[in-house]
C-alpha cells in the first residue's frame, strides 16, 4: 500500500511567505512531472522525514494536496540547514505507474569474507547502484554476499544476480567490492638505522673555526 504524505497548495510565493511558512513547522516544495506544470505545495517535514524513513528513499508516496487533487510522486531532491540540522526545501517528481524511471538504490554487503578472517581488508568503492525500473518494481536494496571471497578476490556489478523486474545501468566491469591483502607495516631498509644516529649527531655551525683551524692560526 502507497503510504500518505499530506500537503497544502502554496500559491504565494513571496519571501515573507515563505518564512512564515518555516516558521510554523512547514517546508515549501515542488512537484514537477513529464509535460506537466509544476505544482508547488507546503509539506510537515517531520512527517516528511518519518515516512522516507519508513518507506525507503525510493517509495512511491501518495502526495494528498488540501483541496482534492492526490499526485503519485518520488521524492527527487531535497535542500537542508546543515547548521540547524533540518530540511529547508524539498522537489518531488511525479510517476506514471507504467514507465520506468531511473534510480540510485544502495548496496547492502552481507557476511565476513574468509579473507577478512585470513587478515585481509575489505574495499568497497561503490556504495550505490543505478538502476531502471518501473516504481513499483525498484528494489529497496541490492544485497552482495561476501562471506566465499578470499583474499584477492573482487565482486563486479556483472557478478549482482538480479531476482527483481529492473535493470542495472553501470558498467559491467565496474569493481563494488576486493578483499585486498594484509597492511604490512613499514619496515627500515639496511643503513635507514645508521642514519638515524647520524641525524642525531650536534650538527655543524655555520661559521664556526675547526680545532685544526685554530691550530695552524697559532702557529702563524
Amino acid at each position: 500500500m502507497t503510504a500518505t504524505i499530506n500537503a497544502k497548495a502554496r500559491n504565494d510565493m513571496r519571501g515573507s511567505n515563505t518564512k512564515k511558512i518555516r516558521k510554523e513547522g512547514l517546508i515549501p516544495a515542488v512537484v514537477y512531472g513529464k509535460e506537466k506544470e509544476p505544482v508547488t505545495i507546503s509539506l510537515d517535514s517531520v512527517e516528511l522525514i518519518k515516512k522516507v524513513r519508513e518507506e525507503g528513499k525510493n517509495a512511491v508516496f501518495s502526495l494528498d494536496i488540501e483541496g482534492g487533487q492526490t499526485l503519485d510522486v518520488m521524492l527527487y531532491d531535497y535542500q537542508s540547514d546543515v547548521i540547524k540540522d533540518e530540511l529547508i526545501h524539498a522537489d518531488f517528481y511525479q510517476v506514471d505507474m507504467s514507465s520506468e524511471v531511473d534510480v540510485e538504490v544502495y548496496i547492502n554487503v552481507e557476511g565476513e569474507s574468509m579473507g577478512e578472517k585470513d587478515g585481509g581488508v575489505r574495499q568497497q568503492t561503490m556504495h550505490q547502484i543505478n538502476v531502471r525500473a518501473t516504481p513499483n518494481n525498484i528494489p529497496e536494496e541490492i544485497t552482495v554476499e561476501v562471506s566465499e571471497l578470499e583474499i584477492g578476490d573482487s565482486v563486479t556489478v556483472g557478478d549482482l544476480n538480479v531476482t527483481g523486474k529492473y535493470e542495472i545501468m553501470d558498467d559491467e566491469e565496474s569493481t563494488i567490492i576486493t578483499i585486498l591483502p594484509p597492511q604490512q607495516e613499514d619496515i627500515p631498509e639496511a643503513g635507514e638505522e645508521g642514519l638515524a644516529d647520524d641525524e642525531q649527531a650536534e650538527p655543524e655551525v655555520i661559521g664556526e673555526k675547526s680545532d685544526d683551524e685554530e691550530d695552524n692560526k697559532e702557529e702563524k
